[in-house]
This record gives structure tokens, C-alpha cells and sequence, in this order.
């Protein structure tokens, strides 16, 4: 049924039928802006939420109702956001290779994460990941997609999508537990 409700408002919008695509804005703007901060930061992501409506403005016929539109502005932005991260080039490389360096070891002695987990500290943690990561961290545990989705929009392997993950989880369980340790807050 919504996919029949979206298709009518796509047909809308392709007949430049004013407010369609305002509609369409306003009711996926504020998830795909989340997704877009989550993976590439919110300064970078305002700008990509402008590209990514662009996009799909331009892209619209492409649309042909087989999903719902916001799973499909969902892979689209998506897209557009490991298409940002990949064009920082080297930097991100390096980055992702160095993780590949430091022993577990490390990150085992962190141990059990005490305390209370603020917010902000968790997003910073998220932030602090490797590209590779954060994405495979934000797409599967924020988002909720299984690793065969995620493997196909990064394409990669299904098992380098859980490896990821269970390195990101690894590094924040690493960067909560270090922080709730050394940086007690004072209330």
C-alpha cells in the first residue's frame, strides 16, 4: 500500500506538481540527515542532505515503486555518503590500514564499560572510528541492515562487513570503557 501512496507522489513530482517534492523533503529529511551525520559528520552532512535530494530530484525516474521511497532514499543516500568518505582518498586508507596494525590485546584489557554511557561521548566515539567502521557500525546496529545489505552497498564481502563491525564494536566498547575510567565526571 505505501508503495503505491509513493509512486502516486513520485508521478506527482514528475509532473512538477508543486509541493510534491516538499512532501517528499520533509517527511525523509530529518532520518536521512541522521544517517548522513552518523557516517559522515554533521558539518559534512548538511551538506550532503542538499546532495542527496538533488540527486534524487534527478534520479526520480529511476524510482519504480519496487520498495518503498524511503528505503530507496535510504540507499541512495547511503551511497552518497561512502561516495563522500571514499573521495577523501588516502587519508581514510591509511586511517583504516593502521587499524589493521594494533593488537587486540588492548582492547580486550579495557574490560567491562562501568558507569553510565553519556550520549555525547558515544557519538564521539562513533566519530573517533575508522570510515570502514563507523559504516558498517551505523548501517547494521543504527540502521538495521543485515550484512548481505550492507555487503552489497559497500561491495564487499559479507564477512569483511562483520569483521568491521565487530572491530567497531570493539574500539567504542575500548574508547567508552577508557573514557568512563580515566574521565569520572563530577556531577
Amino acid at each position: 500500500m505505501q508503495a503505491h501512496a509513493d509512486l502516486a507522489l513520485v508521478e506527482q513530482c514528475r509532473a512538477h506538481v508543486p509541493g510534491a517534492f516538499e512532501q517528499i523533503y520533509r517527511t525523509h529529511a530529518p532520518r536521512l540527515f541522521g544517517v548522513a551525520s552518523r557516517l559522515v559528520g554533521r558539518a559534512d552532512a548538511e551538506d550532503l542532505l542538499q546532495e542527496i535530494f538533488l540527486t534524487a530530484y534527478r534520479k526520480l525516474d529511476q524510482y519504480k515503486g519496487e520498495s518503498t521511497l524511503g528505503t530507496w532514499l535510504f540507499r541512495l543516500a547511503t551511497n552518497l555518503c561512502l561516495d563522500h568518505l571514499r573521495s577523501r582518498g588516502a587519508r581514510l586508507t591509511k586511517m583504516t590500514d593502521t587499524m589493521e596494525d594494533e593488537p587486540e590485546a588492548g582492547l580486550a584489557r579495557a574490560g567491562a564499560i562501568g558507569g553510565t554511557i553519556d550520549r555525547l561521548d558515544l557519538e564521539r566515539a562513533v566519530a573517533a572510528l575508522p570510515p570502514g567502521y563507523r559504516t558498517a557500525f551505523v548501517l547494521h546496529d543504527v540502521e538495521g541492515l543485515g550484512h548481505r545489505e550492507i555487503a552489497e552497498a559497500l561491495g564487499v564481502s559479507e564477512g569483511t562487513s562483520k569483521s568491521q563491525l565487530h572491530r567497531a564494536r570493539l574500539r567504542l566498547r575500548a574508547a567508552l570503557a577508557a573514557g568512563s575510567l580515566s574521565g569520572s565526571r563530577e556531577g
